[in-house]
């Protein structure tokens, strides 16, 4: 099955190489696709000249700062186009574990979406300061409680799909950025009756580059749990 990884970058110098190589040498049949928005660090021009050397990896330079949800749309696009089976997304600050990858993507022969989550076991979480771990353990309870939408970690960066839940989705009506992005997603492919897997995984902050985290993020997303459950009651959710 055709993989792709999609990882958006911003200001990610101190951490793209070390990754690539990492993701290389634990996939070397995978391809890379690095979503990035004009960073200041040059991130974009380490990888476009990586891509020069490696076929597998690609470079989407985008224009400026657009947000973590619409480089995710145009990578998920980039997969459809191209024709792969399987694709993952996770992020470029070693939060996400590359090993376990291979899991996500064992667990797909029986799934749609497998989500690696941070609370299916517990409290999976290294390095976060206690107010940022309880902003986000209670707004995914908050959100399970409003959606209804059995997952326990719904705002999970780290997750792999099967192409057709990203082929059912009308991306072009995709408008969230940030944790609601990745609700938003989860809903939809739950909604349309694709098999929703979470595996545990253990969370560890960054230790290279800076949070992208804003106060506008979190406000998105405690709406965005809103709109889903009434466009869902009301049979406007594409």
């Amino acid at each position: 099955m055709r993989t792709i990884i999609i990882i958006p970058t911003y200001n990610e110098m101190e951490n793209i190489e070390n990754l690539l190589n990492v993701l290389g040498e634990l996939y070397p049949d995978f391809n890379i696709l690095i979503v990035d928005d004009n960073s200041p660090d040059k991130t974009w021009e380490y990888v476009e000249n990586r891509s020069k050397i490696n076929e597998k990896i690609h470079l989407l330079k985008r224009m400026g700062k657009l947000g973590l949800g619409t480089a995710y749309v145009e990578g998920f696009k980039f997969a459809i186009k191209n024709q792969f089976d399987y694709v993952v997304q996770m992020d470029a600050d070693f939060s996400h574990d590359p090993k376990m990858i291979a899991e996500m993507i064992e667990k797909l022969s029986e799934f749609d979406l497998v989500i690696g989550s941070r609370y299916i076991e517990g409290v999976n979480v290294i390095n976060w300061p206690i107010s940022r771990l309880l902003l986000s353990y209670f707004a995914n309870l908050y959100t399970r409680i409003i959606t209804r939408l059995p997952i326990h970690d719904a705002t999970a960066g780290f997750k792999a799909f099967r192409i057709k839940v990203l082929e059912s989705i009308n991306l072009d009506k995709i408008r969230s950025n940030g944790y609601a992005f990745q609700i938003e997603m989860n809903f939809k492919a739950w909604k349309k009756g694709f098999r929703l897997k979470e595996i545990p995984i253990v969370f560890t902050d960054r230790s290279e580059g800076t949070s992208k985290m804003s106060k506008s993020i979190v406000y998105e997303a405690v709406f965005m749990v809103w709109k889903l459950r009434f466009r869902s009651i009301f049979g406007l959710l594409k």
